[in-house]
């Protein structure tokens, strides 16, 4: 997500300012959100007030609401986000030939480089910046990682076939379930670390040895 539109060029000093600019149809929506997730960034941001965010963004609280409905609905286009992201780079790795056990690799250096690159969404992927807001929006933080953790099972299930294993189901679903709960781990010491401890620290040497 853009972290900043452009500053507009300052007016002329001859001719008077010129009125401000309406933002287009959805350009504030956007503006709300990637101020939204700016402020998710700052160490310790875990709860971003309505009235903070108005303020960073210079308008009325009301102003927020005549974009979105509720807080909550500001956190579900974040959520948005991270979906349609994520699970468009997994659809992209799936596409890609290779071996099953290397794709599910790329798919967990994916995801925590996505929230490497992307800090204050990795405090709404792992529910920090969710514990006062409505439960829904933890829920599908959840389903996201059994989504996950379902593509990687379908990776892993296919490496096993290739090998020749007895317990390929059983051999897949042990390994899926260790990736996923890896990477949940490593995206909740980032965040609760003040985004200190890096989400691909030794990423390789750690896949590997769990693959």
């Amino acid at each position: 997500m853009p972290s900043e539109f452009d500053s507009p060029a300052a007016p002329d000093a001859i001719t008077a300012p010129a009125a401000r600019k309406r933002p287009k149809p959805g350009e504030r929506r956007v503006q709300i959100l990637q101020a939204l997730a700016q402020m998710l960034e700052q160490p310790g941001a875990e709860r971003v007030t309505t009235a903070a965010l108005a303020a960073r963004l210079d308008v009325s609280e009301a102003a927020l609401y005549r974009h979105f409905a509720s807080k909550a609905q500001m956190f579900e286009g974040l959520i948005d986000f991270v979906e349609s992201s994520v699970f468009g780079l997994v659809n992209r790795i799936n596409d890609q030939a290779g071996e099953g056990r290397a794709r599910a690799a790329r798919i967990v250096a994916m995801v925590l480089q996505f929230g490497e690159k992307n800090p204050g969404m990795t405090r709404v992927m792992v529910g920090d910046a969710l514990v006062f807001e409505h439960e829904r929006l933890q829920q599908r933080m959840n389903q996201l990682f059994d989504k996950l953790e379902a593509a990687l099972r379908q990776c892993l299930r296919e490496g096993a076939d290739g090998a020749g294993a007895l317990t390929p189901d059983a051999d897949a679903q042990v390994t899926a379930s260790v990736l996923t709960a890896f990477m949940v781990g490593r995206l909740q010491r980032f965040a609760r670390s003040g985004f200190r401890r890096a989400p691909s620290e030794r990423l390789d040497a750690c896949i590997a040895s769990m693959l």
